[in-house]
């Protein structure tokens, strides 16, 4: 910001390249001096130029200017703080003996304390992720990195549907249809959205605050068989219905009454006051564990009682559209719970406090077959845990015991063994360096605990009955089979069909010998046959 001349007070202004980059390079007038540290030493163990930092002691007395003045200054200058830095500079007493690094160092210093300036960067999931690591509480997102992030969306496969569909009478498949337990304030909802391309807002014309309460009031669509109110006009029957996306979808099960996705505010989505011109009004499903697992406990999956018509056009207008709104909100949640319970998921992503042992009891089963399951921890130990139950030793344990015997959940199978495959525990940590002349190493400070650790599965579908696998049989048991059958029913004509299959089984050398001993064979019959002809022709002469 800068005092303006022709205005009262101060404005923004737009800093070119050819500034912004003088502020850190340093010309160097002196072509012996170097901007890294002279290493040379003399006899003394002492740096043989003549420039050094040895005598420099950092005295608040080398600044001449004080803090009176620097307020001063900053009060009138209109230099963006550039002259403030500058008489500053000049006003360093121990200035002529400093090096170029130690300049640079200090110059760049006072820019960073004087000079206000900033960077306006559009926002996504990496930069926000960032800027909860180092200005916000980074345990409320369970410390969860970008390259954790990245991982986590390559592992469980998330990408956009390839065929989206127009409207919801498409015939095509639905796909790309996600679980996600997400305790991360709605971080990890946000980079799935991301990589699926609902995240961003496109349509701003059509966001003129409209939200699912600004809709008509009393306005609902009903059924086709139902007479519609005299007093509200069916103008809004295709109007768009919040979650009601059958493909590229996120569905968040979460364990309160409301999920918990504050983040998604950044990017001008409400889930407690949604948009309906925003993708995720259609692509974000929630669920409560309560509607999942126990429908029947829920108050909100109860169905209202239905008002007759006539009765329903006498009644005032804002009961009318608090009734039509809680049919709404039953009617959603209980789609939301069919198609659910359905199951035929493309993958699962797990980033919760929470034992992940009970929740891919109940999660794993709506996977379709080969989706990837995704699970975060920041400690190894419920990873490794859960690596346990899925493993070889224990899926085989489980199969072999007899059908009354296989319990789940039970003391020995908390989860069903043969529903993932390949589980594998892994960790990623990208390390910051320092890379200039000399001083380059990684960076040995930074912001977080530990590195985190991934669960990644896959989801098959168990074969029904019992599965014999065979395998290749050994070399030469196979013809030597078919020779013992053939000599036993008898035939000289088969000898040389029985020959040409072991010479097919037997190694190469042995396949080279044979070849050479059958042409040598050939030569001294056609050479034999030449002799007869020969001898037959002398005789007729």
């Amino acid at each position: 910001m800068e005092r303006s001349e022709s205005r009262e007070g101060k404005e923004l202004r737009i800093v070119p390249a050819a500034e912004l980059h003088a502020a850190t390079l340093i010309e160097q007038t002196d072509s012996e001096d170097v901007s890294t540290p002279n290493t040379e030493l003399d006899a003394d163990g002492l740096p043989t130029s003549s420039k050094s930092n040895v005598d420099i002691i950092d005295d608040p007395a080398n600044q001449k200017l004080t803090m009176a003045e620097i307020e001063a200054l900053k009060r009138y200058e209109t230099g963006s703080g550039r002259e403030l830095i500058e008489k500053i500079i000049q006003s360093h007493s121990s200035l002529d003996r400093k090096t170029a690094f130690s300049l640079a160092k200090y110059t760049l210093r006072k820019h960073k304390k004087y000079i206000k300036r900033f960077c306006v960067l559009p926002l996504d999931v990496a930069t926000l992720t960032d800027w909860v690591m180092t200005e916000r509480d980074f345990a409320k997102v369970m410390e969860v990195r970008n390259e954790v992030i990245g991982l986590i969306g390559c592992w469980a496969n998330v990408h956009a549907d390839s065929n989206p569909s127009v409207d919801d009478l498409s015939p095509v498949e639905p796909s790309s249809r996600y679980l996600v337990v997400d305790d991360t304030g709605g971080l990890i909802v946000a980079a799935m959205a991301e990589r699926m391309g609902i995240l961003h807002q496109t349509d701003y014309e059509a966001a003129a605050l409209t939200t699912e309460e600004d809709h008509v009031s009393g306005e609902m669509e009903l059924p086709p068989d139902s007479p519609a109110s005299p007093h509200k006009p069916r103008r809004q029957q295709y109007h768009r219905v919040a979650m009601s996306a059958t493909s590229n979808a996120i569905t968040v099960v979460h364990a309160n009454q409301q999920p918990n996705l504050a983040l998604l505010r950044y990017f001008n989505f409400d889930s407690n006051n949604p948009t309906s011109s925003h993708p995720l009004y259609t692509h974000l499903k929630t669920l409560s564990w309560l509607q999942l697992i126990e429908p029947e406990s829920d108050i909100t999956c109860r169905e209202p009682d239905l008002i007759p018509s006539e009765e329903l056009a006498r009644l005032k207008p804002n009961k009318r559209g608090a009734y039509y709104r809680k049919r709404r909100r039953w009617e959603r949640t209980r789609n939301i719970m069919d198609e659910t319970r359905a199951g035929g998921f493309n993958g699962l992503i797990v980033v919760s406090f929470t034992n992940p042992v009970s929740i891919l009891h109940h999660l794993v089963p709506l996977l379709a077959g080969g989706s990837q399951v995704v699970v975060f921890s920041p400690h190894v130990e419920p990873l490794a845990e859960l690596a346990d139950f899925y493993s070889t030793a224990r899926r085989t344990a489980y199969l072999s015991a007899p059908e009354g015997q296989r319990r789940v959940p039970s003391d020995d199978f908390p989860v069903d063994p043969s529903l993932l495959l390949v589980p594998m525990v892994q960790t990623a940590r990208v390390r910051r360096w320092q890379v200039l002349p000399g001083r380059t190493h990684p960076l040995m400070t930074g912001r977080g605990g530990g590195d985190g650790y991934l669960f990644v599965a896959t989801r098959v579908l168990p074969a029904e009955g019992k599965v014999t696998a065979r395998g290749r049989p050994p070399r030469g048991k196979k013809s030597k089979a078919k020779d013992e059958d053939e000599e036993g029913g008898g035939g000289g004509g088969d000898e040389r069909k029985i020959e040409t299959k072991d010479v097919l089984s037997a190694s190469p050398s042995k396949k080279q010998k044979v070849s050479s001993q059958d042409t040598i064979s050939a030569m001294e019959d056609v050479a034999a046959e030449a002799d007869i002809d020969l001898a037959d022709g002398a005789a007729n002469g």
